[in-house]
């Protein structure tokens, strides 16, 4: 049966019994598909399963071991790899233009001329680019021009920039804005919001709900695949299965066929267990065989070999080490420029044991930096950050420079030794990676051969096998599989420690931190209670979150007051509403002066009593403002 959602179209490719091994493992075992025009397919499964080599397939870059890849003739097919491995002497302009291969080199060529001739007066180059004026008119070039020019800039690129001198994330990037520009008829898009910004990812799924022909993308970030998916497929040990609606749906749908595939199998290997018992009772069972039942049992123990036995959870496991002190960083009124570019400006928090703090903001903005400066790496043009009492530091890094691609995947994690300890117990390196779903075959592999999450998985391995109370983690979701991500999210949300997280994925933030710090403009950087959609919601209010001086131990969040409506109200309830307004600005400003106490340097060093006092009645204050709040509108609608 054909995995699709038309009956009577005519789909744009076409996957028949299409089956792809490695080794001994089926990838795809005798999988159909269908795609159509205006369908935008999420493809989701765990990382190894085989995924990207689907797309490759569909890209006619791999052929099936079997089974027939049918594409209907003109379709035009883009692909944007999971890992970018091209290079090239040749700058972004024509790397991106080149996604246009029709009038590609033509739009290259006007804006190496245009350039040119920018820099001063040249009778040939403007010669030459009044011929390729007209070969663009004739050709109808100038939208496609425009079209390259709007990408380069929704994606923040430097069109003059050489493609070799990137990084491998503006790498990425380029290659995203080379699929984009093609409008093929079919897109098919590896982890697109891979080393994307927020703003850059909401961009693009604005282009993609707009995208007349069809997507198919892999994703792991939840809110992307929520906005634009109409379809979720699934490659699960090797057999492909279709969940047409939303993203939740296949979620709920998902859990209760595991459920019930769950419930089959316990009673599947009772019952086989029942069999092989009465087989071996010797000679009585054999006295009371009968050839139909031995048959029966051969076929159950075929049909258990042939289950498809889902491969194990990763067991995350974070040793918190010993506890900090209480105040982990006080940072006041923090300056650092480079040169003519203002990083950060005016910049002050406190951040306490036990607080999860987003940093969120454009690429390139700052915010690695920001934690360079609170760990001491980086020394401020002016102002101070004091850090507390016995800090352990353990850093993800985006990057993951601190991973050895020649070095072997034990050796990364072990440093030679066969052992770890884990929560101060020894443990054998092969045990401990098996939680992290690396088999004992894969444990001499270098990690040069390893797939992004795997990499990633590696890096997370690596970081747990060391005591951290503080742990920081720049994107630290990049090629991870939902599964594995939300397992984190539970690991992280329980954390005892402190954390300081980097990232651009919206839910991730949402469920992990507690308070984010936003760049927003020059040097600025905002503070606000919750993670990005609370930041969202406070500006979407009006009501300025506090900055710097706002206290980490606040949790209600920031309200606007609504508008006063014309509804009959008792007397009683009217003077109530009426003092409202005073009652929530005396605790406004009462909980204004707890915090600026607090941000005082002698603070900590008070009596202990002094301290845990003021503490309580700003926790106190907190709780009576979001009374307030409720107060004010359970009287305004009722």
């Amino acid at each position: 049966m054909f995995i699709g959602v038309e009956s009577g179209a005519m789909p744009l490719l076409r996957l028949n019994n299409v089956s792809l091994a490695f080794g001994h493992r089926a990838l795809l075992d005798r999988v159909d598909l269908e795609m159509f025009r205006g369908e935008r397919v999420c493809l989701v499964g765990r990382n190894g399963e085989g995924k990207s080599s689907l797309l490759r397939i569909l890209n006619g870059e791999v052929t099936p071991d079997d089974g027939e890849l049918w594409v209907r003739p003109t379709t035009r097919i883009a692909c944007l790899a999971q890992e970018v491995g091209m290079d090239s002497d040749d700058s972004v302009f024509d790397v991106v233009a080149g996604g246009l291969p029709e009038l590609g080199r033509l739009i290259s060529e006007y804006h190496h001329v245009a350039s040119e001739l920018a820099q001063g007066e040249n009778p040939a180059a403007l010669q030459r680019l009044s011929e390729l004026q007209h070969e663009l008119e004739a050709a109808n070039g100038w939208q496609l021009e425009q079209r390259v020019e709007s990408v380069l800039s929704r994606l923040d690129l430097d069109s003059d920039a050489m493609f070799h001198s990137l990084s491998g994330g503006w790498r990425r990037r380029v290659m995203l804005a080379r699929a984009l520009v093609a409008e093929p008829d079919v897109l098919l898009l590896d982890e697109p919001t891979n080393h994307l910004d927020i703003e850059a990812i909401m961009w693009l799924e604005t282009f993609m709900l707009d995208y007349p022909g069809a997507l198919l993308f892999i994703s792991h970030d939840r809110a992307f695949v929520r906005r634009l998916s109409t379809r979720i497929i699934e490659l699960d040990r090797g057999q492909l299965t279709s969940w047409p609606g939303s993203y939740d749906d296949y979620v709920r749908r998902k859990a209760e066929q595991l459920e019930v595939e769950a419930r089959h199998n316990a009673l599947f290997d009772k019952k086989l267990s029942q069999e092989e018992t009465w087989i071996r009772q010797g000679i009585k069972a054999r006295r009371t065989r009968n050839e139909g039942r031995v048959r029966a049992l051969q076929d159950l123990r075929e049909q258990y070999r042939e289950r498809r036995n889902r491969s194990g959870k990763v067991k995350l496991q974070l040793d918190k080490g010993e506890q900090s002190g209480k105040l982990v960083f006080e940072a006041d009124d923090i300056d650092l420029a480079f040169a003519d570019n203002t990083v950060i400006k005016g910049f002050s928090t406190t951040i306490m044991r036990g607080d999860r703090i987003g940093i969120i903001g454009p690429n390139g903005v700052g915010k690695s930096t920001l934690i360079r400066v609170l760990l001491g790496q980086l020394e401020p043009d002016s102002g101070r950050v004091r850090s507390g009492t016995k800090l352990q530091v353990a850093y993800f890094d985006q990057q993951r420079d601190q991973l050895d691609p020649d070095k072997s995947v034990m050796d990364n994690v072990a440093e030679g030794s066969q052992h770890v300890t884990v929560n101060g117990r020894d443990r054998h390196v092969a045990s401990y990676l098996r939680d992290f779903l690396f088999p004992s075959e894969r444990l001499q592999s270098p990690v040069s051969t390893l797939s992004g999450g795997e990499r990633n998985r590696l890096l997370l391995a690596r970081l747990f096998a060391r005591p951290a109370n503080l742990l920081v983690m720049d994107e630290p979701t990049n090629d991870l599989d939902v599964e594995t991500l939300e397992l984190l999210e539970e690991l992280l949300m329980d954390y005892q420690g402190t954390l300081l997280l980097v990232s651009h994925d919206r839910a991730f933030l949402d469920n992990v931190i507690t308070r984010s710090l936003v760049f927003e403009g020059k040097g600025v950087i905002g503070e606000y209670v919750g993670g990005y959609s609370d930041w969202q919601q406070q500006r979407k209010t009006g009501k300025p979150a506090g900055r710097s001086d706002h206290n980490p131990v606040v949790t209600s969040a920031t309200k606007t007051i609504p508008a006063s409506k014309s509804k009959k109200r008792s007397y009683k309830d009217q003077r109530e509403l009426d003092g409202l307004p005073k009652q929530i600005e005396a605790l406004d400003a009462e909980q204004a002066q707890l915090q600026q106490a607090m941000g005082a340097p002698g603070f900590y060093q008070q009596d202990k009593d002094e301290v845990a006092a003021t503490l309580a009645r700003l926790e106190a204050v907190g709780e009576e403002l979001e009374a307030c709040y409720s107060r004010w509108e359970a009287l305004e609608s009722g």
